[in-house]
């Protein structure tokens, strides 16, 4: 986080007309949220990185997308634009990652070392709409998207184990074959069926549709992410959002177009898979939850763990067609895809859940229930199985920036193409009207 604002402030030292650094708010814990401002034109570019604390290639795109915009007139005064980039919305959390983010760039280092707050912790989320919002961080974006009334909201995520694909509030035609050039240039796996979009429309291949917020159960708003968020708040100023999904490790097989063979016995054996998974961490977390009270800042560090254990039985019982899933939605069509981005879920859940034990047993000090072993087996067995059955492939921070960079680009484009609205300035007298990352790779 320290070389991440040091290096923008660099960049505005050595670009003093064009480019301004500001703070727009304050973390939790008293970090500054800096945002690096490029150009005078009075259409508005957010660009959001850090959104979620284990993601933190957002920080090494928003200073590659500087460069490319300070290299000429082309993004800015020709397009009468002006980007902002907000160099990391969770900056407390990102710290929390910063165990892992000097490498080795192993799976099993990543997982020992994850950490991702609980859903109700997460800033871009509202579960409760905005008048309730209590994150000092989701305030500060709120209150930007209001001055700054962009035309184009692009919000930097990652994918750990999977491909690269993009979600918009809107559609922007065009998007989908320009990603898929990107993507085969820099070899990042596209997203067929990512699990986050299983119910959600296509818009063309690895381009999905966020449907519109609704209010649902504290299960169903973690696994589907269709709740009110900053992604759609600030579609009421004519803002498209794009949620771009850069992954980590790529498998090729999430890519995969072709039909889904025997549906049902594969779907059962990944909920199976997923159940004898879920129930060997719910043994260990029994055997030692009562030492870890003592624990430093025990509550938030369990919170993503209960998270995940309760969202499970249910993901479960969807996935199995001979269970009773209730209210659940029957599944969409499945193809080859789909299944391994199931399959890669299920496992991601175990994994984040089994890391964030082994750390919290760690920082207690002692072990009296001999649970480390059995939590370092767990994860060795499962980070093989991620490389070994799925190819799982680390992909180089500079090929994942690029990557989130040329996407970014690709939508600035087509979003000012298609704009519906004429954003205001936010910043007043430079516009025409009123109104890191993993260092070192």
């Amino acid at each position: 986080m320290d070389e991440l604002s040091a290096r923008a402030a660099a960049l505005v030292a050595d670009h003093p007309r064009d480019a301004r650094l500001r703070r727009i708010g304050t973390s939790r814990a008293g970090t500054p949220l800096w945002l690096l401002s490029i150009g005078h034109g009075s259409r508005h570019t957010l660009v959001v990185a850090g959104p979620h604390a284990n993601e933190p290639v957002g920080g090494a795109t928003v200073l590659r997308l500087a460069d490319r915009v300070l290299a000429g007139p082309r993004l800015t005064e020709d397009a009468d634009a002006t980007w902002n980039l907000l160099l990391c919305l969770d900056p407390d959390g990102a710290r929390r990652n910063e165990g892992w983010l000097a490498g080795p760039y192993t799976l099993g280092h990543y997982f020992r070392n994850f950490f991702r707050p609980g859903f109700l912790e997460q800033p871009e989320w509202l579960p409760d709409g905005a008048d309730a919002v209590a994150l000092p961080e989701t305030r500060a974006l709120l209150d930007l998207q209001d001055e700054l009334r962009p035309v184009l909201q692009c919000s930097l995520h990652g994918v750990d184990v999977g491909g690269g694909f993009v979600e918009l509030t809107d559609d922007l035609p065009g998007l989908a074959p320009r990603l898929a050039h990107t993507a085969s240039r820099l070899g990042i796996p596209r997203e067929l069926g990512p699990y986050d979009t299983l119910y959600w429309p296509s818009l063309g291949p690895a381009v999905y549709r966020v449907p519109p917020p609704r209010r649902g159960g504290l299960p169903a708003a973690i696994t589907e992410a269709a709740v009110e968020s900053t992604w759609f708040r600030p579609h009421r100023h004519g803002t498209v959002t794009a949620i771009v999904e850069a992954p980590m490790w790529g498998v090729a097989a999430v890519q995969d177009g072709a039909p889904l063979a025997d549906r049902d016995n594969a779907l059962r054996a990944v909920s199976r898979t997923l159940r004898h998974d879920a129930h060997l961490l719910e043994g260990v977390l029994a055997r030692i939850r009562p030492q870890l009270s003592a624990a430093p800042d025990a509550a938030r560090l369990l919170a993503p763990v209960d998270d995940y254990l309760l969202v499970w039985p249910g993901l479960a019982d969807a996935w199995d067609p001979g269970a009773d899933a209730g209210s659940a939605r029957p599944l969409p069509p499945l193809g080859t895809a789909h299944l391994a981005a199931l399959r890669i879920a299920g496992r991601r859940l175990v994994l984040r859940t089994a890391g964030l034990l082994h750390r919290l047993l760690r920082s207690t000090g002692h072990d009296p229930t001999g649970a480390l072993p059995d939590l370092d087996r767990l994860i060795d067995t499962w980070c093989a199985d991620y490389q070994q059955a799925f190819g799982a492939r680390w992909i180089p921070v500079a090929r994942q920036a690029e990557y989130q960079t040329r996407v970014v680009l690709s939508a600035f484009e087509l979003a000012h193409r298609h704009a519906r609205v004429r954003a205001r300035s936010g910043e007043p007298g430079w516009g025409a009207e009123p109104a890191v990352p993993m260092h070192r790779e």
